[in-house]
């Protein structure tokens, strides 16, 4: 059922910035999981509204930014990206950052009833009073819920709409190397690394303040597009060619630029956040304390627009990954540390990374994890460390396509015995469960490629079963659909239709069932093709899919990640009318593959990559041409480095990470015996040695 949009924030107080809590509290025993909505969490920050101080003419020089993952508190409120900018803009004197979500359909029923508005969780402040309103979008399936949050602050929808005290809306997070379909809607977009790219706008703001905000809302924009790093939609023009595509997109303002270039934070030990994590009150998708340990990936997967957009590799020193651990756990009291990145892995000190935490935390509960590993980047040794306090879950490895021929065009350079052999080290040394990760749908892809998927989980089986010699071996096959994005090599492919692909995965499922040898050891998990339809609408779109994202949260669309709150037939039928008398659909979107020479929407955001180059690899992709990381081999010229000014920033350092202090002295002495080295009280650490891949000692 739509939701009725009655007039938000009716209930206003005189007092910009000061707290609603008094007439929030009471709506909170009628809405479910009220805890996500009362804040206070541990490291949480509520400044003075006013900590900024006044200008010698009485001007109001603090910044104020409300920051929002669109999304409910469980999922936002671990995101690493949300908890960097909020604690790099509360340490500055003159500006103050608070978080906000997408509440939940009955607490936005209550808000409205009660005449409240889109209040941050820090100090149920008004989102509306703030100068910046902050959304990270790390999926373009969150964007009817900025809408519903724009709705109920009492902020207009549509950017031209806003007047001089609404907030400037800045649109970031990976999405944003695409923000056309979000271009009614959004201020303003930061592309690329967060960290510096916010306090640069904040510091314009505050000058723009001091100065009496020459120019008005106009005149911050300018100032902001001006810098060549925001992009302010308002200030380009874009034409249409009768065919639908897209003419040119073209700047309308003095001194912006044509193309908009990305942020990017060269040195990571200088930005060593979050030093003091949030830890949520209530249960959320991720329990731990993570470390960034590195930033960007090179391995060149041709649908991975993350690994793309993020280059070049910038990896955090070992003592630098290891003062954030010390200093995290201290803070927040969690039991598990995340070592995150696209490949953590690859990281050049891995082993020392691991082995070092392993040796400072052992004895105590604290436990190690890889999030993201390659197949041929995965060795027993690296897991049994990061397993040693005896925590033993299953392993995820992601060959992504079924056959060899599939991995060559998407430039997954893991063959099959590269995964058997993986497998087979991990059954061997006392794992039983193994999750796979595939795609469906990528391009060229035939029945064939993925039913492969099928003969490779059994083989995973049976190679299980030989070697650990047991009958109790799972593999779960898990897949999702392919969608091509913005700034990849993929970015010209079609998209297989959501009939097509259910069909296909219904194949693949009668497959692996079919066979009573290992059918009932497979387990079997997929999404239907339909959100990621949606996904792909919303990831190549230009502005005309603006007017369906609109449509779409008027009929009453929220929550569209969450399968139970997404509605195919309603974005279906609201795309149908809102792109009536455009001359393109959905379908146009989606499943065309674009030429060339198409003039693509997202062209004028700059993320360093060559645009002939993603074309040259993508020809390289039908031709099965497999392309290196260039991290070991000579540039394959993706243009990153000379564009950006950046260079691959990796190791080794050579330092060690030298335990703390001695949780269990008796358990470190006993294995420092094992192994004939000096214990962690009177040398470098308990060492263990690991094996690389090739055998040879790390």
């Amino acid at each position: 059922m739509p939701i009725t949009q009655n007039a938000p924030g009716t209930l206003r107080h005189e007092t910009p910035g000061a707290s609603y809590y008094e007439a929030l509290e009471p709506l909170l025993e009628r809405v479910s999981k009220p805890i996500q909505y009362v804040g206070g969490e541990l490291n949480s920050t509520v400044k003075d509204w006013h900590c900024g101080g006044h200008g010698p003419s009485g001007e109001d020089l603090t910044v104020r930014w409300a920051l929002m993952y669109p999304d409910a508190y469980e999922v936002g409120v671990p995101n690493q990206g949300m908890m960097i900018l909020y604690e790099v803009l509360n340490e500055q004197p003159f500006a103050l950052a608070e978080r906000t979500y997408s509440v939940w359909a009955d607490m936005e029923e209550q808000l409205r009833a009660a005449g409240l508005p889109q209040l941050t969780v820090d100090g149920h402040r008004a989102v509306r009073d703030f100068d910046l309103f902050g959304i990270s979008f790390s999926t373009e399936l969150g964007y009817t819920n900025l809408l519903a949050a724009l709705d109920l602050a009492g902020i207009p929808l549509h950017a031209a709409d806003r007047g001089e005290d609404d907030p400037i809306v800045v649109m970031g997070g990976h999405a944003s190397f695409n923000p056309e379909p979000m271009a009614d809607f959004v201020d303003c977009a930061i592309v690329g690394d967060g960290e510096e790219a916010v306090l640069r706008a904040t510091e314009l703001v505050r000058a723009w303040k001091a100065a009496g905000r020459p120019g008005g809302r106009d005149g911050i924009l300018l100032r902001l597009a001006q810098t060549g790093g925001v992009y302010v939609p308002s200030l380009y023009a874009v034409t249409y060619r009768p065919d639908g595509q897209i003419e040119a997109v073209t700047p309308t303002a003095p001194g912006v630029p044509e193309r908009v270039s990305k942020h990017t934070v060269m040195d990571l030990d200088a930005w060593p956040y979050p030093k003091q994590p949030l830890v949520p009150l209530a249960e959320s998708v991720h329990e731990r304390m993570s470390v960034e340990i590195f930033r960007g990936c090179t391995r060149g997967c041709r649908f991975c627009q993350a690994g793309m957009i993020t280059r070049p590799v910038r990896e955090r020193s070992i003592t630098g990954i290891g003062e954030m651990v010390e200093r995290g756990l201290a803070a927040t009291g969690f039991e598990e540390v995340g070592l995150l990145s696209l490949s953590s892995a690859d990281h050049t000190e891995i082993g020392d990374i691991t082995r070092g935490l392993a040796d400072r935390y052992e004895g105590t509960q604290t436990g190690l994890s890889l999030p993201s590993t390659r197949v041929d980047a995965f060795n027993i040794d690296l897991a049994n460390e990061l397993t040693r306090n005896g925590r033993r879950s299953g392993l995820t490895f992601a060959p992504e396509g079924g056959s060899e021929r599939i991995r060559k065009v998407i430039n997954k350079m893991v063959t099959e015995e590269d995964l058997i052999k993986t497998v087979a080290a991990a059954y061997g040394a006392g794992w039983r469960q193994v999750k796979l990760y595939f795609m469906c749908g990528l391009p060229t892809e035939t029945d064939e490629d993925v039913l492969q998927i099928a003969e490779l989980a059994k083989r995973v089986i049976e190679t299980g079963r030989q070697v650990s010699g047991r009958k109790d071996i799972r593999c779960t096959v898990s897949i999702g659909g392919f969608v091509p994005k913005a700034h990849t090599p993929f970015q010209w492919a079609s998209q297989l239709s959501p009939e097509a692909t259910d069909a296909r995965l219904a194949k693949l499922r009668e497959s692996i069932r079919s066979d009573k040898r290992f059918g009932s050891s497979i387990g079997f998990r997929y999404h239907d093709g339909e959100p990621g339809q949606v996904e792909g609408l919303l990831s190549r779109g230009d502005r005309r899919v603006g007017r369906v994202i609109e449509a779409v949260y008027r009929d009453g669309g929220r929550m569209d990640g969450w399968s139970e709150h997404f509605s195919y037939d309603r974005w279906m039928r609201c795309a149908d009318v809102a792109l009536a008398g455009t001359g393109v659909d959905v379908g146009w979107y989606t499943q065309r593959e674009r030429d060339e020479d198409e003039v693509l929407p997202w062209d004028h955001i700059d993320s360093g990559l060559d645009k002939q180059w993603l074309w040259d690899d993508w020809q390289d992709a039908l031709n099965l041409n497999e392309v290196d990381d260039c991290r070991w081999t000579p540039c394959f010229e993706c243009g990153v480095c000379p564009q950006m000014g950046t260079t691959i920033e990796t190791g080794p350092t050579g330092r060690k990470l030298l335990p703390l202090s001695v949780a269990n002295p008796g358990t470190a002495a006993l294995r420092a015996a094992s192994v004939g080295v000096p214990s962690a009280a009177g040398g470098e650490g308990a060492g263990m040695r690991v094996s690389t891949d090739d055998g040879s000692d790390a």
